[in-house]
């Protein structure tokens, strides 16, 4: 199930407000920001897990998806800008 990372009204992030252990029961209730890479795209994720398999080869990613290294190498590139910029709004 995917975890929606946006308010479907009107595009806002969302909250963590509560969360359950299902083995005893216990609630907890707040107002938490997601963690960073719950905020990316499950494209973004998938991008990230692929990386981490290639043993950070971005050469390898290329080779794999069909692409070439400088069109891999500018998705990197942006995906690092987006998380540069969510970092920075969370300090």
């Amino acid at each position: 199930m995917k975890i929606p990372i946006q308010c479907p009204s009107c595009d806002s992030s969302l909250k963590v407000s509560e969360l359950s252990c299902t083995h005893c029961e216990t609630t907890i209730r707040g107002n938490y920001d997601m963690p960073l890479y719950m905020q990316l795209t499950r494209e973004e994720q998938a991008f990230i897990l692929k990386f981490f398999l290639s043993s950070g080869s971005i050469k390898e990613m290329a080779k794999q998806a069909e692409l070439s290294y400088p069109t891999m190498r500018n998705k990197m590139d942006d995906l690092i800008e987006k998380i540069k910029n969510l970092n920075t709004q969370k300090t």
